[in-house]
């Protein structure tokens, strides 16, 4: 770990607060495509470019010391993270769009732990050990009994394929932000956030043009409201936090905390929105928060859940570019 990350527990904790803000994003989400025609690539322009101005106006507020130069990304560095976060976030919101929020959430973040498992196996040489494996094997478990427990999510061929590219931008951004952090070059968080979210702005204004900027709805204050939120707190707020843990904790275990986003997702559902407390939620929840539990304790020790194969991670082979 590098010298320049926060202590562990700090870490996990940042972690597990951005999972929870996550978690409200798909549901905003739905409530601005009941309320208005916008399109998926035109909410991720807004939350990106909503974000942006967020972070700006902390880091003109903000003036934190400038860190070495061997500690500070390179924009292309900067960029390639952007990009990534980019075709995480446009590829999830149109997931949700074509196959519904339950089966989007669990194919996109289903897949991710597995992807980030494999990756972080090649490109840091993080092993999860026995214990690791069965952790995030609980965790994929409880999070399909929360989400399809219902039995109301329909499987579309088109949303598999959008979540399935979100899961693997998600994968590449949780990889490279560890590569990086182990060698002390992750940078500032607030600052790799904010290109993330100019670079997603960018990418997107053309195509999101196309698709409608401005939405068309009865309920603008509504609308409004709903877009601020998503920019700032599952945007400018938690990608900060999740920039600032990925660099410090193991990849993979990274991907398993957040999965208490769709555990935040069920609580505001049955909380806020007076959705009905099943079994499978219950269950769900149990599952998905005693394999988080697992993985932060063991994380916390200065592991992921090892056995007597795990040794040091070595040097990885390349960058992720």
């Amino acid at each position: 770990m590098s010298n320049h990350s926060p202590a562990a527990g700090r870490s996990l904790l940042y972690l597990v607060v951005a999972g929870a803000a996550w978690g409200t994003a798909g549901a905003a989400a739905s409530l601005l495509f009941l309320a208005s025609d916008l399109g998926p690539l035109a909410l991720t322009f807004w939350r990106c470019a909503g974000g942006l101005v967020v972070l700006l106006a902390v880091l003109a507020v903000r003036r934190p010391a400038r860190a070495p130069r061997a500690a500070r990304p390179s924009a292309l560095s900067l960029i390639s993270t952007g990009l990534m976060f980019t075709v995480f976030q446009a590829a999830y919101f149109g997931a949700v769009r074509e196959t519904g929020l339950a089966v989007g959430t669990v194919i996109t973040l289903g897949a991710g732990p597995v992807l980030i498992a494999l990756g972080g196996r090649y490109w840091t040489g993080e092993r999860l050990g026995r214990g690791g494996v069965a952790a995030v094997g609980g965790a994929l478990a409880g999070l399909a009994v929360l989400v399809l427990g219902s039995g109301g999510g329909e499987v579309r061929p088109l949303g598999v394929g959008w979540a399935l590219l979100s899961a693997a931008g998600y994968a590449a951004m949780t990889l490279r932000a560890r590569w990086l952090g182990r060698r002390g070059a992750g940078g500032d968080p607030l600052v790799t956030t904010a290109w993330s979210v100019a670079v997603g702005a960018v990418c997107l204004l053309p195509i999101a043009a196309l698709e409608g900027l401005l939405p068309h709805t009865a309920e603008p204050a509504r609308v409004l409201g709903l877009l601020a939120y998503v920019a700032v707190v599952p945007t400018a707020l938690a990608y900060a936090l999740y920039f600032t843990g990925a660099a410090a904790v193991r990849a993979a275990t990274v991907s398993v905390v957040m999965l208490i986003e769709p555990v935040s997702a069920a609580v505001i559902a049955v909380a806020v929105l007076g959705e009905r407390l099943t079994g499978a939620v219950v269950l769900g929840t149990v599952l998905l928060l005693a394999a988080v539990g697992a993985l932060i304790t063991a994380e916390a020790r200065g592991g992921a859940g090892g056995g007597p194969g795990d040794r040091p991670a070595r040097e990885p082979q390349s960058a992720l570019t």
